[in-house]
């Protein structure tokens, strides 16, 4: 002990060591992605700068913020943010409008209404926009940036709108700089050729972003050759302008500030969702969560805020680079802000070499990515979902008019489109080699229920008729008419079939063979009768006995997707977002007349259900053991993390059957071998072992139930066996029990004890009327 230290006494605390700070720590898969990023971002801000019209520092500014202020605050921690080309039209009209200083305040503006919409949760609520809208937009604006670059690309200088610009494309073909076509076709040529250089040369030489490989070469090529022509001009930082108030209408100036929060904002939550779609799609383990949308939104308009306050562009998620960060294999957002640190060092450091870019490589450069924006796969989507007209509608309107305009124009003949859908719905009928066809293009709703009736009515009484679907919907009315109709028919002798023309599923039989079971009576044990008639003589089997209706599985599917499937999909949607997060691992026998949803009461998502032959749980250690079981077990405690775990047998158990008539010596089919398992609930019964489950309110009704109730225990034991389970025992986060289910009966019981002991006590049906019904000691 020191000298110095104060003497330790009987009662005193033993001294402990501060605990160390944590060190940031950084992924190296996160600094070479940065990296990438920071190359692919440093020419397209100067490019986009460009193309607005505003200072050429402005574009480093939005770059240097997007990628730390929201990749600090956002909530996909993967998306890129910074000055988009999907903004440039917007920010080129404020500049023009209002100037360069007033358009920084109008950046700011929007940032704090981004910060009132991520406070008000309504993130998800601009997704609900039409994609043919979005599209039209991002369609409009690339047509836009495509045609002003031209300009600057043959040597001129481009106007504000895009009809004077095509206008004056002739004269400008008539008077080109060769300088500047030469080092404009150099550019677009390496950033075409670049990523289509052949294997294997090409797959290292692509590491390096095609954007920077196309601005460098056209740089080293114009100073080498000493061509004349305008290059970057980045003035001091000191003359650096910040934002100032805008002045003008009120009017003009809320539509600006609600143009560019429009555009922001759905350019950003579109991004993130499609960079959750890329990270799902990454192989490896996924170390990033799905994206906060309203924390997006919160951390786009912090951004936007601090960009306009320091005099830079506004701020939206970026396709291009989020990709390229997804791409590199980031796993966190550091590789986002350290890709903004690396454009701060740039636009203080770099300055000089910058200056050397000409201005017609990042013209080249901005008219490739405004040309990718007119997607053709976009175009063959609305084409597919016939959705044209809103896609030609709001790109002619961003064209001609100006963003915000172009979208409402999209969102009106949106509007009109699906009331034209609703509304106008054809019916026709006709008749066909004594059959009758009603066929119904569209969607069914009120509106068209008395030209269907009319339609349906001139069916003749005794016939054979044929009702066609082709539409996505149909309301309440419709199908009450529809079903009524049916119904009238099959009862007068016809026969009714519904087809939906766009599944191909059919539904209705003859009137003698109707079947009308509510959408649950199939696991009652129902069957429709069906005579003779309703055998199908054209498929007979090997044997040529004909065999009863093999679309009875397509019945069933259409009953789901008519009856249920309109009761659960809402819940459904949640669960394939969220994923499975079931509470309990449920494993029982492969017997046809256990329904666990029904025994358990549970729904979607609430049970990892494993069955097998005999609800058997190989014990873990032997040679040539089954994997199944217990590759199910491992994934429900280790990455499920459920929380208890119930073996459940049932009586009648064709296996215990087996177990019990089994024959010495017998060939090892598949079957036998599998029983082996059950072995060891054999000898439990034969024993007469002190934990042998027994059922006091009655004897054991006979050895199969006897032998069901020892194979419960029984494989309760090999589960503990199993490192998964024992460790999470262990550890108190699981818990196992036994469930014991009498098919006649209709009664489940539980084992006492957690699964410990060999009493099983009863589930209490209904706590009001009876509550011990069940009960066995």
């Amino acid at each position: 002990m020191s000298a110095c230290a104060p003497p330790r006494t009987e009662h005193s605390p033993p001294t402990t060591p501060p605990p160390r700070r944590r060190r940031f720590r950084v992924e190296s898969a996160d600094v070479s992605a940065s990296i990438a990023v920071f190359l692919i971002a440093l020419p397209l801000s100067l490019g986009i700068a460009l193309a607005t019209g505003a200072p050429l520092q402005a574009g480093l500014v939005a770059a240097a913020v997007g990628g730390i202020a929201v990749g600090r605050i956002g909530g996909c921690p993967l998306q890129v943010s910074g000055p988009a080309a999907g903004l440039t039209v917007v920010t080129a009209d404020l500049i023009h409008q209002y100037g360069w200083r007033a358009t920084c305040g109008i950046t700011v503006l929007a940032g704090l209404a981004q910060l009132g919409l991520g406070c008000l949760k309504v993130a998800r609520g601009a997704l609900a926009v039409s994609p043919a809208v979005v599209h039209g937009m991002l369609a409009g604006i690339g047509i836009t940036i495509a045609v002003a670059q031209v300009h600057i690309v043959l040597g001129g200088r481009p106007d504000s709108s895009v009809l004077t610009n095509l206008r004056a494309l002739p004269a400008q073909l008539a008077h080109l700089d060769p300088a500047a076509l030469v080092i404009s076709a150099l550019t677009l040529t390496l950033l075409l050729a670049w990523p289509r250089i052949p294997d294997p040369l090409g797959s290292r030489l692509r590491k390096v972003p095609a954007a920077l490989v196309a601005v460098v070469g056209a740089t080293v090529t114009a100073a080498l050759t000493g061509l004349t022509l305008p290059r970057v001009d980045l003035p001091s930082w000191r003359s650096h302008a910040l934002a100032g108030l805008p002045q003008g209408p009120t009017l003009g100036i809320v539509a600006a500030v609600l143009t560019t929060t429009l555009v922001c904002s759905v350019q950003s939550l579109l991004g993130a969702v499609a960079v959750d779609k890329l990270v799902a799609g990454r192989t490896g383990p996924a170390r990033v969560g799905r994206s906060d949308l309203d924390r997006e939104l919160l951390g786009q308009g912090a951004a936007n805020i601090v960009s306009g306050a320091l005099g830079g562009l506004p701020v939206a998620g970026v396709a291009v680079r989020s990709t390229a960060n997804v791409n590199s294999g980031a796993v966190s957002r550091n590789s986002t802000m350290l890709h903004g640190g690396l454009v701060v060092i740039a636009a203080l450091l770099l300055v000089p070499l910058l200056e050397q870019i000409p201005l017609a490589s990042l013209a080249a450069l901005v008219m490739a990515v405004g040309i990718q924006m007119v997607s053709l796969n976009h175009i063959r989507t609305v084409t597919r979902h016939r959705e044209v007209p809103v896609y030609v509608a709001t790109t002619l309107g961003v064209v001609c008019l100006n963003v915000l305009q172009g979208v409402l124009l999209g969102i009106a003949v949106a509007v009109v489109l699906a009331l034209h859908r609703l509304t106008h719905t054809r019916i026709t009928h006709g008749e066909k080699e004594g059959v009758h066809h009603i066929r119904v293009s569209g969607q069914l709703t009120f509106l068209a229920v008395p030209r269907l009736s009319r339609a349906l009515h001139r069916v003749p009484h005794g016939t054979r008729a044929v009702v066609e679907l082709d539409g996505s919907f149909m309301d309440h009315a419709a199908y009450e008419s529809l079903q009524d109709w049916r119904s009238s028919h099959t009862a007068r002798g016809g026969t009714a079939e519904l087809k939906d023309r766009r599944t191909g599923v059919r539904a209705g039989t003859p009137s003698s063979t109707v079947c009308r079971c509510r959408p649950w009576t199939p696991w009652r044990n129902h069957r429709c009768d069906m005579p003779t008639a309703a055998l199908r003589q054209d498929t007979p089997d090997t044997t040529g006995v004909p065999h009863p209706d093999t679309h009875e599985l397509a019945r069933g599917i259409s009953s789901f997707q008519r009856n249920t499937a309109p009761l659960v999909r809402e819940e459904l949607a949640r669960l394939a977002k969220e994923g499975q997060r079931p509470s309990q691992l449920f494993l029982t026998c492969a017997d046809s007349r256990l329904v666990t949803s029904m025994i358990t009461a549970s729904g979607p998502g609430d049970l990892f259900v494993v069955r097998n032959v005999g609800n058997l749980v190989p014990p873990p250690g032997e040679e040539h053991a089954d994997d199944s079981v217990a590759a199910a077990i491992e994934y429900a405690v280790d990455v499920l993390g459920v929380r208890s775990i119930t073996v459940c047998g049932h009586s009648g158990c064709g296996a215990m059957q087996a177990l019990l008539a089994a024959e010495p010596g017998a060939a090892p089919t598949p079957l036998r071998r599998w029983l082996r398992y059950g072995e060891p609930s054999m000898a439990r019964l034969a024993d007469g072992h002190p934990e042998r489950p027994r059922l006091a309110a009655r004897p054991a009704a006979d050895a199969v139930e006897e032998l069901s109730l020892a194979n419960v225990v029984q494989q309760l034991a090999h589960l503990r066996a199993h490192e998964s389970v024992a460790r999470a025992l262990a550890a108190g986060a699981l818990e196992l029990h036994g469930m014991y289910f009498h098919v006649g009966e209709a009664r489940a019981y539980l084992l006492g004890g957690e699964g410990e002991g060999p009493v099983f006590h009863g589930v209490r049906e209904d706590v009001r009327e009876a509550p011990e019904v069940g009960s066995l000691v």
